[in-house]
């Protein structure tokens, strides 16, 4: 089964048990992190999760604005979960990475393979090879050809993933995987499907991740993305209507949001009509995949991202758009340790889909 793609990747090839590992999960909003463990019988454990808020533009289209900001951020972080541990995985956004499926000659051996990926790769990557970080994994053979493999290549520039390494370099972290955040969140919502009937084999999930200024939809069956886009809707929109209504300032409308601390017709006046047009984009995006795919429904609506709680929004999308829908809890069916305050996990579950995917990547070196 094919589990994404690393960029780069050091982690030690003699450790029987993964040496632990954080998944840290950079956005334009917030960082988050999340260890996990196992336990005797192998069940995953939740060590620990947190999150610390960014200010408005210090980071942009995935752009780290404001690096040593950024780094005092991740640095607060890792202080606040009381982890030791310093190994990390982080993720480019899928802006900054260009992937492309090839199909390759089967039989050929490691170094054979590498040397054919870097010639297919010139091809389709827009700059010299010098200059990018390039990976690759064999996905398994063609569907259409017999005998030959199809590949999949991930490149991005070496400036992108030298900024965020040195990100966690900057906060006492060890980077040792580069991911990519669409990879991450599939990674850890696959998890959730094998829950569903029949191990989730033929479902077709929508993933809306409710971003601060983007929501990215992905379209999933058996692994494989049927469909993806992004749409600039998101839950700083609601922070900006709460400044509108009420006269605060950014901060402390976010605050306020945060923490519930809004008047009392907060609820009536800025949250219901916020929550009807981000169900009418969801219906829209909804749209874009059947007109633009064989596809006329889907099996399940899963909503992921902090604004994804907002109060009937899932009961709101269901009632628009007639298909089940659900909230991602990352943690679902993980023992809680004891180090995690469960109220507010519960609370904060469906921002920490990539940083959970993420730190899953421990078991998968």
């Amino acid at each position: 089964m094919f589990q994404g793609i690393v960029l780069i990747s050091l982690g030690s090839l003699f450790s029987r048990q993964p040496a632990p590992m954080l998944g840290l999960d950079i956005s334009s909003s917030s960082v988050k992190l999340v260890e996990l463990g196992q336990d005797k019988s192998g069940n995953l454990v939740l060590e620990r999760c947190a999150i610390e808020p960014l200010e408005r533009g210090w980071i942009t289209d995935g752009n780290i604005e404001k690096f040593d900001e950024v780094a005092e951020a991740v640095r607060r972080l890792v202080k606040k979960s009381g982890t030791k541990t310093k190994n990390v995985a982080m993720a480019l956004p899928p802006s900054a990475v260009i992937t492309k499926k090839i199909v390759l000659p089967g039989g050929m051996s490691d170094q054979e393979l590498e040397v054919q990926v870097e010639i297919e790769a010139n091809q389709y990557i827009p700059f010299p090879l010098d200059e990018v970080s390039l990976d690759f994994c064999v996905v398994g053979p063609s569907p259409t050809s017999a005998g030959d493999i199809e590949v999949l290549i991930a490149a991005s520039r070496k400036e992108k993933v030298q900024d965020i390494q040195g990100l966690a370099e900057a906060a006492g972290l060890k980077p040792v995987i580069v991911d990519v955040e669409s990879y991450a969140s599939r990674l850890a919502t696959n998890r959730l499907i094998e829950n569903f009937p029949d191990k989730g084999v033929g479902s077709i999930v929508a993933l809306f991740e409710v971003g601060a200024l983007t929501t990215s939809m992905q379209v999933i069956r058996n692994d494989e993305v049927l469909y993806d886009r992004d749409q600039a809707f998101g839950g700083a929109q609601l922070t900006q209507l709460i400044v509108r209504q009420y006269g605060f300032s950014l901060e402390e409308a976010e605050t306020k949001k945060r923490n519930g601390e809004l008047p009392e017709d907060y609820e009536a006046s800025v949250l219901r009509p916020f929550v009807e047009s981000m169900v009418h984009e969801i219906g829209r995006a909804l749209q874009f995949f059947f007109t633009s795919t064989p596809h006329n429904k889907v099996d399940c609506v899963m909503l992921a991202g902090g604004s994804a709680a907002l109060p009937g929004l899932t009961a709101a999308v269901t009632e628009h758009t007639s298909f089940a829908c659900t909230l991602v809890n990352p943690f679902e069916g993980m023992e809680i340790g004891s180090d995690v305050r469960l109220k507010r996990m519960t609370r904060e579950a469906p921002s920490y889909l990539t940083s959970c995917g993420l730190a899953l990547r421990r078991f998968m070196q």
